[in-house]
Order: C-alpha cells, then sequence, then structure tokens
C-alpha cells in the first residue's frame, strides 16, 4: 500500500509540488535506488541475525520515511526521503525468503513464499481505493500519515508474535525442513553468486521486476494523462490487475506442483543433483549432495524453470499489446493479464534459489538475485518518464517494458540447468 501511494497521489503531488514527468520518473527510480542498495544487505543480516529482527529494523524505517513523505516541499525533498523509505524496504524480499527457508521443506517453499508475498498485490489493490479516497478527501500528504502508522502498528504485532524458527527441536521437524552443514562441507557465497542458474535467475527476475515496476509507478498516471480518468474511478481499475495478481501469486506455487506431477519426462526423474553444479567446489572432497541445502529433485527444479518462461513470456506479449490497443476496457484487461502472469512467477525465483543454495547462504543469495531484479527499478521508471517526456505517449514505454521481459524469458529457457 505505501509504495504504491505515490503513484495513486501522483496528479496531485505533481500539481503540488509542481513537478513534470520527468521528475516523477526519477522521484520513482529513487526510491527503488535506495530500495537496491539493501536488499544484498538484508539477506546477509538475515542470515547473520535472524529474519524477525530484520524486518522489525525495516518495517520501522520504511514506516517512518512513508509518513515524512508528507513533509516533502519540493522535488528534492521529496526525493531525498524517497531514498530512504527505499533504503528501509530493501530487506524485505531476502528477510521473507529467509523466514520460508526456515520454516518449510523445499517442495512446499514456492507455495509458501507465493502466500507470504500474497500481501503485496493485494496491498496494491486497496492502494487505489483506499488512499486515493484518503487523497481526495483529505489531502495527499494525509495518505502517507495514515500508511505509516498502519505499518508500526504491524510492527508491533510483528515483535510480539513471531519467532524465527519453528518452536518444535529439530529432531522432531519433518526430515526435509533442514540438512546441517557438516564442518569444513560448505562452498562461501561468492561460489554460488558466480553460478549461471544464479545469475541468470537474477535477470530473470530483473525482466519480472520492470513490467511490475513500470505498473506499479506508471499505470495509474497512463490512466490518468492518456486515458484522462479522475482519481476516483482510476483508483478502482487500477485496483484489478492487482486483485488479479493476488490470485497469481497464490497459485504460481500449486502450479508448478501440477506441471510437476503432470509431465511425464519430471515426475519420472528422481535425480537430486544440484543444478549449479555436479561436483564439490575446488577444495572440498564431501559429496555434493552433503554442502547443499537439501536433496533437491532436479525434476522440481526443471517444473519451476517452465512456469516461469511460460508465464514470464506469456506476461512479456500482454504488456507489449497494452501500449497498442485504443479500447481503455482492453488496457485494463491486458494489463491485469500481465500481472496475473507476472505475478505467477513470483515465487519461482526465491524457490529456484533456495533449491540450489544451501541454507546458511539463502538469505544474501537471495538479497543477491533481489539486488539485480531491483536495478530495473532504478532504471525503469525514470526511462518511462523520459519516454513520455520526449514522445507525449505511453506505446514505447509498453513495447520496452515487453522486449525486457521477454529477454528474461530466454535466459532462464538458456542458463537455468541441470546438473
Amino acid at each position: 500500500m505505501d509504495r504504491s501511494a505515490l503513484s495513486v497521489a501522483a496528479p496531485l503531488v505533481m500539481r503540488d509540488l509542481r513537478l513534470d514527468a520527468a521528475q516523477l520518473g526519477i522521484i520513482f527510480s529513487v526510491f527503488f535506488a535506495g530500495y537496491a542498495l539493501f536488499t544484498f544487505a538484508g539477506g546477509y543480516a538475515s542470515d547473520r541475525f535472524g529474519p524477525k529482527r530484520v524486518f522489525i529494523w525495516s518495517m520501522s524505517a520504511w514506516s517512518i520515511f512513508c509518513g515524512l513523505t508528507a513533509a516533502a516541499v519540493g522535488f528534492f525533498s521529496l526525493l531525498i526521503v524517497r531514498v530512504l523509505f527505499g533504503c528501509g524496504e530493501g530487506p524485505f524480499g531476502a528477510a521473507a525468503s529467509k523466514m520460508v527457508n526456515n520454516w518449510f521443506p523445499p517442495r512446499r517453499i514456492a507455495t509458501a513464499i507465493g502466500i507470504a508475498n500474497a500481501g503485496t498485490p493485494i496491498g496494491g489493490a486497496l492502494a487505489g481505493p483506499v488512499a486515493g479516497w484518503l487523497a481526495v478527501r483529505y489531502g495527499w500528504r494525509m495518505s502517507f500519515i495514515v500508511l505509516a502508522a498502519m505499518g508500526l502498528v504491524w510492527t508491533l504485532c510483528w515483535g510480539l508474535f513471531v519467532t524465527d524458527k519453528p518452536g518444535a527441536p529439530p529432531s522432531q521437524r519433518e526430515p526435509e525442513n533442514a540438512t546441517e552443514a557438516q564442518p569444513g562441507s560448505s562452498p562461501r557465497l561468492s561460489f554460488y553468486l558466480r553460478q549461471p542458474t544464479v545469475i541468470a535467475t537474477g535477470a530473470a527476475f530483473f525482466g519480472y521486476a520492470y513490467v511490475l515496476y513500470f505498473f506499479l509507478s506508471w499505470f495509474p498516471s497512463y490512466l490518468t494523462m492518456a486515458r484522462h480518468l479522475d482519481i476516483s474511478r482510476m483508483g478502482v481499475l487500477n485496483a484489478i490487475p492487482w486483485i488479479l495478481g493476488t490470485f497469481g501469486l497464490l497459485l504460481g506455487g500449486p502450479l508448478c506442483d501440477l506441471v510437476f506431477r503432470l509431465c511425464p519426462d519430471l515426475s519420472r526423474n528422481t535425480r537430486t543433483t544440484s543444478p549449479v553444479s555436479s561436483a564439490p567446489p575446488k577444495g572440498l572432497t564431501s559429496s555434493f549432495p552433503v554442502w547443499r541445502r537439501a536433496a533437491v529433485p532436479c525434476a522440481l527444479l526443471a517444473a519451476r524453470k517452465r512456469v516461469l518462461m511460460v508465464c514470464l513470456a506469456l506476461a512479456a506479449a500482454c504488456v507489449s499489446l497494452t501500449g497498442l490497443v485504443e479500447s481503455l476496457a482492453w488496457a485494463v484487461a491486458l494489463m491485469a493479464v500481465t500481472i496475473f502472469c507476472v505475478y505467477l512467477t513470483g515465487a519461482m525465483y526465491w524457490a529456484i534459489i533456495q533449491d540450489v543454495v544451501r541454507a546458511e547462504h539463502v538469505g544474501a543469495a537471495s538479497g543477491f538475485v533481489h539486488l539485480i531484479a531491483n536495478c530495473a527499478g532504478i532504471i525503469g521508471p525514470a526511462a518511462t518518464g523520459f519516454i513520455v517526456q520526449a514522445t507525449g505517449a505511453f506505446t514505447s514505454a509498453f513495447l520496452l517494458a515487453g522486449g525486457i521481459a521477454l529477454l528474461g524469458a530466454v535466459g532462464v529457457g538458456v542458463f537455468v540447468r541441470r546438473a
């Protein structure tokens, strides 16, 4: 909700602070500059201090700076607040991945991540009606103050009721919930960060993020600037893709399981060798499965790869078509299908990393992949702003988003391989 609030209130903010489209694009992008800076740091801190603490630090910081958005008086003050707001929110993704890794076995990870992250599109869907109503009724500044207060209340509840790991002792947990590393058997974090599977997953995540952040930052403005809707109607129509996105995140994990069961070539594959290497790193003498997090079937990774490739390619086609259609109804429908398909892949990136990285490095590796993805947030919104400023239309921006997503899907097909 707090990330989407500025997009929803953008017409009011632009008028009040005298911003043009290029400046607004920069404001959208600097949030992701701060966000990207702390994705890896948040993942590393989750490995060291536990995801519960990281969530408390992160949510407290981003709620405070969300509220301080209301104090902005011009371009530069809004820019500084948005950078710091992004820094606070940056650790979220990797910390969530680490929390799921602590609690769930490999076969349940994709579904668990989908459920955990489903709040993102739900918040985006609510931001239109809620933040839009608050902005129209009480002014855009009040909407940020209310959202900040909600975040601080959430932080208090999280600190009181959540634990980093299940309360049962390890002997009473499911056998595949974790495998303990033997002394000297685990490779360094740098080994994982050099693997083509990890890098290609990050590149595909970049394509996912480019489409998502284009929608998050500019689609509300597209509805008001290009389709000439008022804020109230725009808020309702903008919620439709977010609602479908919620179902996409919830269905991505079960879809992966369904592909795994229904494809004969996958269901017959019982190998558990890691996809990133068929042998231990140089200097290690133990067998590969010993230093891996768990014996994850190669077929499970292949199912995740197929879901990611097909759905991201479909999203690329739909977002490209959105910029070409004349009808408002078709534009909203195509964007809704785009976000649904994008979010079907949402859990796959995190799940692939958890398949191929040992538990003690999952947070940092997830943060690294998330860092690559969020470079799209730095580049995309600003690029869109300059495109709109230069051309006076959104068509080229939609086509660019589709092309980048398609390249991400192709990269997964080429470089994410089973051993």
